[in-house]
């Protein structure tokens, strides 16, 4: 009887244990509270510590309590993957007066925010979340600027100086402003993505502020709010550096389709004409090659970029337009935003900015047979540049056009919310190689490191795959090169180089970049680590295209395990020392390949 007694009462204590757990539905990830924030634990082991949640001075929050299951099936029309499957346990608790923290623990991460009642119009309180990353943790973080086109160097310490000498420091000369993602390792072989999703109206977005180890997050400015708020969601990417890469859990978390009609959205590849010529889109001749060239190679889209308003030639903008639709290509053009660089930029400006003008020009764009929009030169990620994006997004929609960002912050979910987003620049990308010279040496550990973080959190248009040269040189090789336009996911993929480079490439790569899709069925990463070397496996229908780059200056030696892949017929893309190119069929799928210095590869898998 005692026995009996015993056994029920330990049963019952397990069961109160169990249920006060916090953990992911695989159990992977587990949460415990401490004092005022979180540790978060994987696999067992603590790897991500929040010292502070919430808003206000509050004292500690009380516990975590189950609030629902979250079962979450959706699909994308551009990606890694279209079609997306998440699981998740949400709890709830209030951290101080009137906030609730809702959390979220997926497989693969997890999410936060703030639900904030009883709020008064004068002030917008100060967020608290902090996220601790200790001295020694491996990491790789990016200074921030309003346009987030920097690099993500490998540090171990915060004690950085900042790369340029405008960056936010502090007393001791040191960086303390950071942009999204951060990709931190806590222990070998466990890392962690910090990011935020689903920004919107009247939010601003955020970016972490530093005092040695604790980095806290920084809201832009936003309005004042009168009642009930709630923030954008905190996340962290939790697992192995294959969790990360794969993972969709910036659009699992941010707003649903929002578009009743998406027919019209075709992702696709775009000639582009600013990188080798540095100069916008003023010279109706120069246009009319790059429509050629997306002719040649079976491209869809030709971008009208910049000054287009002061078409030369005798033409305008119009002209070219029609020279395209009649050549059966689909034009975008570019647009000046007019909020951020105005003074000495291109035009054309100031045709976006009110309502009534907006509607008027995407009207237009939409009644001669403009496909889409690249819209340029924000000034941030304060709640105007916010509402504003957001205005862009739902206008362009009831016009039918596609939307690119450019000089804009990283994505934070709209990519799902509003799916003709199908890129957004916030990269330090290919055009770098017309700003300065220092791109030139450290393109190939940038580009090594980019699939790792930036391109984790949404669609990237780094403008991939240069043969040649513009103003200043590039030292990839032609097999890295073309490996970028499958390493780096966009829904528009704009090809940098002009026409003459590509069009006097070897026939098999231009008949790949006439195939090159820009929409993903799925995205695994086969290997890899930060800055030296990374290959990942696309499939696009029954065909896999694997892309591999080396980001460093020797030669590397890559094992390859793609026993996922079921091999029918393999084309591979490399070059070797003495080659630009090396184009051969192998029998089956190398299980090794060796990259140059700075080098790539890709294989075809049909």
């Amino acid at each position: 009887m005692y026995r009996s007694i015993v056994l029920f009462l330990l049963a019952v204590s397990m069961m109160t244990v169990r249920a006060q757990q916090v953990v992911s539905p695989d159990g992977k990830l587990s949460v415990e509270q401490k004092d005022r924030g979180m540790a978060v634990s994987f696999n067992r082991q603590q790897v991500l510590d929040i010292p502070v949640l919430g808003y206000h001075v509050t004292a500690n929050p009380n516990p975590l309590v189950f609030s629902r299951k979250i079962v979450d099936d959706y699909t994308m029309l551009s990606g890694k993957r279209l079609r997306c499957h998440n699981e998740a346990n949400e709890y709830t608790a209030a951290i101080g007066k009137d906030v609730t923290m809702v959390l979220r623990l997926y497989n693969d991460g997890i999410a936060f925010r703030y639900e904030l009642t009883g709020l008064a119009a004068d002030t917008m309180p100060s967020e608290l979340t902090t996220w601790r990353i200790p001295e020694g943790t491996r990491r790789w973080m990016q200074n921030w600027t309003d346009s987030y086109e920097e690099y993500f160097p490998l540090s171990t310490t915060a004690n950085v100086a900042p790369r340029l000498p405008y960056y936010a420091r502090n007393e001791h000369g040191y960086a303390c402003r950071w942009g999204y993602p951060a990709l931190i390792e806590p222990a070998d072989g466990v890392f962690v993505l910090i990011s935020e999703s689903n920004i919107e109206r009247g939010q601003s977005a955020s970016c972490l502020f530093n005092e040695q180890e604790l980095f806290r997050v920084t809201p832009a400015a936003c309005d004042a709010r009168t009642g009930q708020w709630h923030s954008p969601w905190r996340i962290a990417i939790i697992g192995s550096l294959a969790d990360v890469v794969q993972s969709t859990l910036v659009t699992d978390v941010a707003e649903p389709c929002r578009l009743d009609d998406t027919s019209w959205i075709e992702p696709g590849v775009v000639s582009w004409i600013y990188w080798a010529n540095n100069h916008g889109s003023n010279d109706y001749d120069i246009i009319c090659r790059y429509v050629d060239m997306a002719v040649k190679l079976q491209l869809p889209y030709v971008l009208i970029d910049a000054e287009w308003d002061q078409m030369k030639n005798g033409k305008t903008v119009e002209d070219a337009v029609e020279y395209a639709l009649s050549k059966g290509i689909k034009p975008m053009i570019w647009y000046n935003s007019s909020v951020g660089w105005i003074d000495g930029a291109p035009t054309p400006k100031f045709r976006l900015n009110k309502a009534e003008d907006r509607e008027k020009e995407f009207a237009w764009c939409q009644q001669i047979g403009v496909a889409g929009v690249k819209i340029d030169f924000f000034s941030g990620d304060n709640q105007m540049n916010m509402d504003y994006c957001i205005d862009l997004l739902e206008s362009a929609a009831r016009h039918h056009l596609l939307i690119n960002f450019h000089g804009a912050t990283v994505p934070r979910g709209w990519q799902r919310t509003y799916p003709h987003l199908l890129s957004t620049e916030g990269v330090l990308g290919a055009e770098w190689y017309n700003n300065n010279n220092v791109f030139t040496n450290r393109a190939a550990a940038h580009n090594a490191t980019l699939p790792f973080t930036r391109n984790v959190i949404g669609p990237m248009d780094y403008t991939p795959c240069a043969f040649s040269d513009s103003q200043y040189p590039h030292i990839t090789t032609n097999g890295h090169e073309l490996a970028l336009t499958v390493l780096f996911e966009s829904g528009l993929q704009h090809l940098a180089d002009s026409p003459e480079s590509f069009l006097s490439q070897p026939a098999d790569v231009q008949t790949f970049l006439s195939q090159l899709p820009t929409v993903w069925d799925e995205t695994r990463l086969v290997s890899g680590y930060p800055g030296e070397q990374v290959v990942l496996a696309r499939r696009s229908g029954t065909t896999w295209y694997v892309a591999g780059i080396n980001g460093t200056n020797d030669v590397q030696t890559i094992s390859l395990d793609l026993s996922f892949v079921k091999s029918r017929k393999v084309t591979v893309y490399t070059d070797t020392a003495s080659q630009p190119w090396h184009i051969y069929t192998p029998n089956a799928i190398p299980s090794t390949m060796t990259c140059q210095p700075r080098g790539g590869f890709v294989f075809v898998v049909r």
